[in-house]
């Protein structure tokens, strides 16, 4: 899955810190973040980029361990409900994809794109971190399969305009960077006219809830509309890991904006097969709240 399912960071919204260091609601988003235009400032943006790309290049191998049986090596799952995109269809028939070009962002260890590349004409997959393309290497090499992989940031695309006809991510890139509405233009911008977008990333409602497996995960103590971003900090106050929330409203803004249309939003219900709990994911939350958004967006003809 992407370079980050959220699902797999043990988020503690307390602010009273984790493991890892400690943990601060801060106030860093500019005014426009309540039009859900922008996460804040560019300098604000750049700093929850290099401490994401330095998290994700430490815990790229022990991610895998982790959650590699769950993600399988060469499926697309979209959340931590385990529904894949066999399941679910979201892009449609598969062979519908043969003779198409697909770009992951925020690919993570690729998963997504080897299973894409058994279906697709071409794909590649992107992700900021070195650490997850490395075990992405060594996947494809595993599986014998020839995908390229590019390192690079998902809201500056090192692609030329109209290139490609559907860019996806499962929980890549849009939860982790301050300006996803640059998430949004780029991925607009490499589509080919008639190409889709399809994201999915934690359900915006998840924001107001303690993020704990059990019940006391039920019962919401933070407003949904506080854009304030998630960040940890390490004892000399840097930056070590940030993720940003945006309401639905702000996601389908953000998507108008960039000049796509939402033709769907697919809120996966928890399969009762699933027993597994993934961080704040688990079968007694996931029966009564939405876990995952899955936004489903085209570019328009013409």
């Amino acid at each position: 899955m992407a370079s980050g399912i959220a699902p797999g960071v043990a988020m503690d919204r307390s602010g009273e810190g984790t493991a890892r260091g400690t943990v601060v609601r801060s106030n860093t988003l500019s005014s426009s973040a309540q039009d859900g235009q922008n996460g804040g400032s560019a300098a604000t943006g750049q700093e929850h980029n290099r401490a994401n790309r330095g998290w994700w290049d430490g815990e790229a191998d022990a991610y895998y361990a982790e959650h590699g049986a769950f993600l399988g090596d060469t499926d697309l799952v979209w959340g931590p409900e385990g529904w894949s995109e066999s399941d679910l269809r979201v892009f449609g028939d598969p062979a519908a994809l043969a003779d198409a070009d697909l770009l992951e962002i925020g690919s993570g260890a690729a998963q997504g794109s080897r299973w894409a590349a058994r279906h697709a004409g071409r794909v590649v997959a992107t992700d900021l971190s070195a650490g997850m393309l490395s075990r992405a290497a060594a996947l494809n090499d595993q599986h014998d399969v020839a995908l390229p992989l590019v390192l690079c940031d998902g809201t500056a695309l090192p692609f030329a305009d109209a290139s490609f006809d559907l860019v996806f991510t499962a929980y890549g890139v849009v939860p982790f960077v301050a300006d996803s509405q640059a998430v949004m233009r780029e991925a607009a911008r490499v589509l080919r006219p008639g190409g889709r977008f399809v994201f999915s990333t934690t359900h915006p409602v998840r924001w107001a809830f303690p993020d704990v497996p059990g019940p006391e995960g039920l019962s919401a103590y933070h407003s949904y509309f506080d854009r304030t971003p998630y960040v940890e900090t390490d004892e000399d106050g840097n930056v070590t890991y940030a993720e940003h929330h945006r309401t639905l409203g702000d996601r389908v803004r953000e998507l108008r904006a960039a000049g796509l249309v939402l033709e769907d939003l697919i809120e996966p219900e928890w399969p009762e097969d699933n027993h597994q709990v993934w961080g704040g994911w688990s079968p007694t939350r996931g029966e009564i709240l939405p876990g995952t958004a899955i936004f489903v967006s085209r570019l328009p003809l013409g």
